[in-house]
């Protein structure tokens, strides 16, 4: 791999980590501000919301960068895929052992997620 590519590639990482860090923000002031969610099912849905958020934030920080960079577009679709599956493993994993942990893992795994990807689409265009 070139050293410009590897840039790129960094950027693109970067860029969909600071889209994942806002959204995750944006969940966790929704969670917050929710007043008493005694019901189970608000709460179940909040906390199902939080691997969605921090993935789309991933996806669309990728595909922000896309357009920036005037790379080709892949569909939001194709992208969102990848960081989704990494998230929801990284919450899964890690709800066990103490709910507001997720956030670490949920940003290892959607980082790994999208890195994958990276290789992924680098041998496919190989």
């Amino acid at each position: 791999m070139d050293p410009g590519r590897l840039w790129r590639v960094l950027a693109r990482i970067a860029c969909a980590l600071l889209c994942a860090g806002l959204f995750y923000a944006a969940w966790l002031a929704l969670f917050l501000l929710t007043p008493n969610p005694d019901s189970a099912v608000v709460e179940a849905i909040l906390w199902l919301l939080a691997p969605l958020m921090t993935a789309a934030g991933f996806a669309l920080g990728i595909a922000l960068f896309e357009r920036l960079a005037g790379q080709s577009r892949t569909a939001f679709l194709r992208i969102f895929l990848w960081p989704l599956f990494g998230c929801a493993i990284g919450a899964g994993v890690v709800y066990w052992f103490g709910p507001m942990l997720i956030v670490f893992a949920m940003f290892a795994a959607g980082t790994a997620s999208i890195a994958l990807r990276e290789v992924y689409l680098y041998r496919k265009t190989r």
